[in-house]
């Protein structure tokens, strides 16, 4: 997905979801719930985290928090936090995205088997 150029952080920039927590939100269902808002498409989200790693957002530290996701139905519908959406494999989406620690995390996230029943 990328950033719609209006936006406060980030314009431009290629990403994954993202999202922040609602107050009293399990992370989990945060990841849910912003895969859908920003997606339109039905996922199954793993239930345990792939990844974390600390970053900025306009200069103020944060957690990132990285699930995997599966595409179960559906079709891509934008919201309006995105200008554009592509199904990248791990190569393309880093020659994209200057967010190092988040190409990292897709490329491994793509290397590993895909998750099992239980998810």
């Amino acid at each position: 997905m990328r950033r719609a150029a209006w936006r406060d952080a980030a314009p431009g920039v290629w990403e994954a979801t993202s999202g922040r927590l609602e107050p009293g939100e399990d992370p989990w269902a945060a990841a849910v719930r912003e895969a859908q808002e920003e997606t339109g498409l039905e996922v199954e989200v793993e239930r345990r985290p792939w990844t974390a790693y600390a970053a900025k957002r306009a200069n103020e530290p944060m957690l990132v928090v990285v699930y995997r996701a599966v595409a179960v139905a559906g079709t891509v519908v934008l919201s309006d936090e995105h200008d554009q959406a592509a199904w990248l494999d791990a190569d393309a989406f880093a020659a994209r995205s200057p967010l190092t620690a988040l190409a990292d995390a897709v490329r491994s996230a793509l290397a590993a088997p895909p998750p099992g029943p239980d998810r």
